[in-house]
């Protein structure tokens, strides 16, 4: 059976198979040969052996469900009849569901062998070995954070709940390990969730109940707040579970507090009136459980809600303070920023004077500097002259290195000016 790589089992139609008329009459023979009374492990398992399992087991990657309920049926036969083929099924069936959770997040036929461990699952002996535990938790629970688990959830919860009738001391791994892979945006898929929950909650110990209850009802909490109606009613639903309310009664002095909350707050805000009656509804049963606590938790929400009105008040006018500073500061910069600008043409009128008179330079004086200068630099004891430019031979306060030769062209210079028949 040909594979299409694009194939979406939640959007597109199945692509049967077109030999499936012939395929059909191989399976059925087959399937009656194994069911047949004649029929011997011993003399077939030299034919049914592991490879056979193998081949077996990726057949049931084919797109048309005919062919994968008939490969469900042989299967489910083979693992009944090889006893000794038991737990290579069970491993090749988990190496299956590792790569649909590491690799792939695909395969067709998750939901038939979801069903087949459903019935190998209901007949483990207790206590359950480690090695069926690490399945449920290795293998089962992360199963629910795949894109696709709508197309084999039935099979999936029911294989949790049976691990749960089996040891419920599995329970708070369970319920935990639920609201890990909890959807936060796919509200179809919190739908199922919520359904698988309450199928969990139907089997619950109540000593198993009080170990999960906070952190299970802090979410259904939040579920009840869902603006997606179909999210908050599911979770109103468990209020119409006459087990659930029993747990919810024997335990409500910590429920309560935790539920009040949301349900007094979306009473009056949520936009869907269905949800207005069942949260009224949900009130009342809480109500008739004990009225102090109800007429206490009402108080106690009545006094939070006033202390976060007073405390959104308060930071509502600590930013209508800030912002008024902050337009009077920028008003005060650019005032200053005003006056600023005018003293700083002022100062820089003044200060191109002083710089232009500083350019004026007495011509005798330079001359007569530069004529009781020695020649080429040596003194009378014949050392180097290291002396500076005298400060009114400069333009500005620095001092400028000295140049000889430029001092005796510009003498020269000078004397062509004053006699020009040299």
């Amino acid at each position: 059976s040909g594979i299409n790589a694009e194939y979406d089992p939640e959007e597109d139609e199945p692509t049967l198979e077109a030999a499936w008329p012939h395929l059909q009459l191989v399976y059925e023979f087959f399937l009656r040969f194994l069911e047949s009374p004649d029929f011997t492990p011993s003399t077939a398992k030299r034919s049914i052996d592991q490879q056979f399992v193998i081949q077996l087991l990726e057949l049931f990657d084919s797109e048309d469900p005919r062919e994968r309920d008939l490969l469900k049926t042989t299967l489910h036969r083979i693992y009944g009849k090889f006893l000794g083929l038991r737990a290579y099924i069970r491993k090749q069936i988990n190496n299956i569901f590792y790569r649909v959770l590491y690799e792939s997040e695909r395969h067709n036929g998750i939901a038939e062998l979801l069903e087949i461990l459903g019935s190998i699952i209901n007949g483990f002996a207790l206590p359950l070995k480690e090695e069926h535990k690490q399945f449920l938790q290795r293998v089962l629970l992360p199963l629910h954070k795949v894109k696709s688990m709508s197309v084999y959830h039935p099979q999936l919860a029911y294989c949790v709940v049976q691990f749960l009738e089996k040891d419920s001391s599995l329970t708070e791994v369970v319920i935990k390990g639920l609201l890990k892979f909890w959807p936060k945006t796919h509200s179809p898929k919190e739908v199922m969730f919520l359904n698988e929950l309450e199928e969990i909650l139907d089997v619950i110990e109540p000593h198993e109940f009080r170990k999960i209850m906070r952190p299970l009802f802090q979410q259904l909490a939040r579920c009840v707040s869902s603006p997606h109606f179909q999210v908050a009613e599911r979770a109103l639903y468990f209020w119409n579970n006459d087990y659930i309310m029993t747990l919810i009664s024997d335990n409500a002095d910590v429920i309560l507090p935790i539920m009040f909350g949301a349900l007094y707050k979306n009473s009056k805000s949520h936009w869907n009136k269905t949800i207005h009656g069942l949260i009224y509804n949900a009130l009342k049963l809480f109500m008739e459980m004990n009225q102090r606590l109800f007429d206490e938790c009402t108080v106690r929400y009545k006094d939070e809600r006033q202390r976060e009105r007073a405390k959104q008040k308060e930071r509502e006018e600590s930013w209508q303070t800030l912002e008024q500073q902050a337009l009077t500061n920028a008003e005060k910069i650019k005032q200053l920023n005003a006056r600023n600008m005018i003293a700083s043409g002022h100062a820089n009128s003044r200060s191109q004077l002083e710089e232009e008179a500083e350019d004026v330079v007495d011509t005798t004086t330079l001359l007569d500097n530069i004529k009781n200068l020695p020649e080429k630099g040596e003194s009378d004891d014949g050392d180097i002259v290291e002396q500076t430019v005298q400060r009114d031979l400069t333009r500005r306060k620095s001092f400028l290195p000295v140049d000889f030769e430029t001092r005796k062209a510009l003498l020269q210079h000078h004397q062509h000016k004053v006699d020009p028949s040299t």
